[in-house]
């Protein structure tokens, strides 16, 4: 409880806002800041909206969003359970890791975009959540041309959302979690990550851990659970 309290008190900015995350090849993945994230999921068609959200807000790997089924999805509790993907080759296939099943939680704002994309749908059950049919999964390429049309500016116009990948969409939620100052451990867990040194290895740099920071984080708990009488300041 303390450490969320101390959370809210001292994470006043994202401190991930316009940070990039660096790419094994070379080039480096971007993401997007939360009111940019939200933007960008607005601009898009409505039976889209969904599957860019649960990238976005719940971290799932594109393999993974393709073999969603409704029954991994528990509206009630407030998870997604993640138990297999789908793979161009063989199709269907079973999470390749103990981490890659995992339960994830659905945040308020995912939540409302399943509810509407399922209303819209009408499936349930083991239908795919994101597919072409209730059992062809969507085609990635498809579904990133119609984000890309809506995020293109007209003619003559400013644009006014950078265009994000799904995969850049979950470094975006890892981003997100860290800000709002989840812990490591339990961000390599929803992220399925094998370890949480991989974790560190890819969304280290993103953490909060500088000397000057952690100064303070460590005197505002020790105000908060053992106070003491101010005392006068010395000066050398």
């Amino acid at each position: 409880m303390y450490r969320r309290a101390l959370a809210r008190e001292q994470v006043a900015v994202n401190p991930t806002i316009g940070l990039e995350i660096p790419a094994a090849r070379g080039r480096r993945d971007r993401i997007a800041a939360p009111v940019e994230g939200a933007a960008l999921i607005e601009a898009l068609p409505e039976a889209d909206r969904a599957v860019w959200a649960t990238a976005m807000y719940a971290g799932l790997r594109r393999g993974e969003l393709r073999g969603l089924r409704w029954s991994d999805i528990d509206l009630d509790d407030g998870v997604i359970r993640v138990e297999r993907g789908w793979d161009d080759s063989d199709g269907e296939i079973e999470a390749k890791t103990r981490a890659g099943r995992r339960s994830v939680p659905i945040l308020s704002r995912l939540r409302r975009e399943l509810v509407a994309h399922k209303l819209r749908t009408g499936r349930d059950g083991e239908a795919l959540v994101f597919g072409t049919t209730s059992s062809v999964p969507f085609e990635p390429s498809t579904v990133r041309r119609r984000a890309l049309g809506a995020w293109e500016p007209g003619k003559d116009e400013r644009r006014v959302h950078e265009p994000i990948g799904l995969h850049e969409a979950r470094h975006t939620f890892a981003s997100l979690l860290i800000a709002a100052g989840v812990n490591a451990k339990a961000l390599s867990t929803y992220m399925g990550h094998a370890s949480v040194t991989i974790t560190y290895d890819r969304y280290g740099h993103l953490m909060p851990g500088n000397e000057e920071e952690a100064a303070d984080l460590a005197d505002a708990y020790l105000e908060r659970v053992a106070p003491r009488a101010a005392a006068p300041r010395t000066t050398l």
